[in-house]
């Protein structure tokens, strides 16, 4: 009987010993959302939005205010994210489908620029692959289905990727690993649920095997803005309430991911992996402050502009990072980021070498509850194409508290001290010329260095 107990006790130790090795290395779960704007979240000051589960992440772990997508529109600022590279590197500058043209301006925009995510390209999810994870595309992709651009052949062994009706959130298409297998819903099932459906399954079968990345792309709250009937009965009632109208069914909508983003939590925290997971999240873009395929979604009242503008409201989002643990000291981040700067934190978190990118650069150390001590380098943005919510072809440069953008229909150029004037509203190119030449010159520089495709002078 002794020596039942003994050789049981070592087994037991040997598994907990073993369970603990494979926990050495951290899960990691990115959760991205579509057009969410900067100040969509209860976090971020917004009174109606009802996201408790998001606020509870960052009242545990790091909320920024000045986090950047790479790009004003989603496909670039997604193969932005997965590829550390700027998109004007990348030549992926604009939404798939985006082909607007506008016969009144003395430009079109750049003919040849790429279509697609190449396959060339080395995602973070192959290289989180090299390192023992196992990884999950979730969600929207929108890089392009042609071969070597799905989700299957860019580093994912599970991906569940939104196909037919992608726009709609009943009715629509899920490929299940391959274009051969679809699930069809036939408007039973929400699909900001489903998706959530999907990444417990996932969790569920990667739990305490090998460490996991799980890249989580809802696409709420894109248009169309169709909530789950259940969620609207409070957003309307409370209405009245705020001098700024709100859209319930934004709200609502935003309240589905709010949703997923518990579920998730509550399955880490019983499967006992919380405290060895990060949980990023984010959006793609700024928020849509226009009428597009129905009422206006949101409004950013801070900053200027929306989604498809190179201003603070196309490009500044959300950004939320919890490491329950890791993260003992939590706190508000103003340090300027980028998302192209994820896939070299991400490799330093796992202990790998960051690779020599230009265009990302590392901030794990504020995860490990150090500082940074010096600014970031300056983050550009190219955007050479009209969009659908009535931007033209522009660029911006970012440098410490200054920000430039740069019209490249008329070069027209607007500097702004965002330090004190988030908003935009304060033109300082008359009064500081020399500033105003400065970053005029060095974002042409970087356009150059990235052999950035400019728009066709007619």
């Amino acid at each position: 009987m002794n020596k039942i107990l003994i050789v049981s006790a070592i087994c037991l130790f040997y598994n907990v010993c073993n369970s603990q090795n494979k926990q050495t290395t951290p899960n990691i779960i990115f959760i991205l959302t579509d057009d969410m704007g900067y100040q969509d979240l209860g976090i971020y000051g917004n009174p109606y939005n009802e996201t408790p589960h998001i606020d509870s992440l960052a009242k545990g772990g790091l909320r920024f205010t000045q986090a950047y997508s790479s790009s004003p529109v989603c496909t670039p600022s997604r193969g932005g994210l997965l590829t550390g590279k700027n998109p004007a590197r990348l030549h992926l500058t604009n939404f798939l489908g985006g082909e607007r043209k506008d016969s009144t301006s003395n430009v079109n925009p750049p003919p040849n620029w790429t279509r697609a995510l190449n396959g060339n390209e080395v995602t973070i999810a192959e290289k989180l692959k090299e390192n023992g994870y196992s990884t999950a595309m979730i969600g929207k992709w929108h890089l392009g289905g042609g071969k070597g651009e799905a989700p299957w052949d860019q580093g994912f062994d599970f991906a569940r990727v939104i196909g037919d009706n992608s726009l709609d959130y009943y009715n629509y298409g899920i490929f299940e690993d391959s274009y051969k297998k679809v699930f069809k819903d036939k408007g039973k099932i929400y699909l900001t649920d489903k998706l959530t459906d999907y990444a417990l399954e996932f969790i569920d079968k990667e739990a305490n095997k090998n460490p996991f990345f799980l890249y989580l792309a809802y696409s709420a709250p894109h248009v169309l803005t169709i909530p789950r009937a259940d969620k609207l009965s409070k957003y309307f009632w409370k209405y009245e309430k705020f001098e700024q109208k709100f859209n319930p069914n934004y709200a609502a909508m935003i309240e589905s991911v709010d949703d997923g983003v518990g579920m998730i939590m509550k399955s880490l925290r019983e499967k006992g992996l919380l405290e060895n997971t990060i949980i990023i999240f984010t959006s793609d873009n700024g928020g849509l402050g226009i009428p597009e395929l129905g009422p206006q979604p949101t409004q950013m009242p801070n900053l200027k502009k929306w989604k498809g503008f190179v201003y603070e409201g196309g490009i500044r989002v959300p950004l939320v990072i919890n490491w329950k643990g890791k993260i003992v000291n939590p706190k508000v981040i103003d340090y300027q980021i980028v998302n192209t700067d994820f896939y070299n934190t991400i490799l330093e978190i796992i202990g790998e070498k960051s690779i020599d990118n230009l265009d990302s650069k590392s901030f794990s150390p504020l995860l490990n509850n150090t500082s940074i001590t010096s600014e970031r380098p300056e983050i550009v943005w190219h955007y050479p194409h009209f969009s659908n919510q009535t931007s033209r072809p522009a660029g911006a440069i970012r440098q410490g508290d200054w920000k430039l953008t740069k019209s490249y229909e008329t070069n027209k150029v607007e500097l702004y001290n965002i330090k004190n004037d988030e908003a935009e509203s304060n033109d300082l190119s008359k009064k500081n010329k020399a500033k105003t030449k400065e970053l005029e010159a060095l974002l042409m520089l970087k356009l150059s260095e990235m052999n950035a495709q400019m728009p066709e002078k007619k």
